[in-house]
């Protein structure tokens, strides 16, 4: 398998991890504490998805895609488009939402934040998928 292939399987398995994740959150934690932590996981799933379709994706970039695909699904919220789906669908409303709430979009910003971050630790190793130009042992080269 090559580096591309280990970094899907990885991705992949980091998906299963995150929404087992949000279940866990949900079952232990319940209010505000399960509800935040559920948007920046959200995040966090979108940024892990579009890993896995573009392994070579660089943390950045996939931060701030992720970002704005889920400010899109919010504002999306206010339509009420969402809503009617949810109605009709348990995914619609697992994957939409239904109401919108102004403080998700801060959570969502961590999500895509704590993803970066992350994602950036694991990948500047030499050759690795999303590793900055440049870097190696962790360091960009010097002058």
């Amino acid at each position: 398998m090559g580096v591309l292939g280990r970094a899907r399987l990885v991705a992949g398995g980091v998906a299963l991890l995150t929404v087992a994740g949000g279940l866990g959150v949900r079952a232990v934690a319940a209010g505000d504490v399960a509800k935040y932590a559920g948007d920046a996981l959200y995040t966090v799933l979108v940024y892990v998805l579009i890993v896995l379709a573009a392994p070579r994706v660089r943390p950045l970039v996939a931060s701030c895609v992720a970002l704005a695909f889920s400010c899109a699904v919010e504002l999306l919220q206010l339509t009420g488009v969402p809503a009617e789906l949810a109605a009709r669908s348990v995914v619609a409303r697992l994957v939409l939402g239904s109401t919108f709430n102004a403080p998700d979009l801060l959570w969502y910003a961590v999500g895509a934040a704590v993803a970066a971050l992350v994602h950036r630790s694991v990948t500047v190793r030499r050759g690795a998928p999303g590793a900055p130009r440049g870097a190696v042992g962790g360091r960009s080269p010097g002058p």
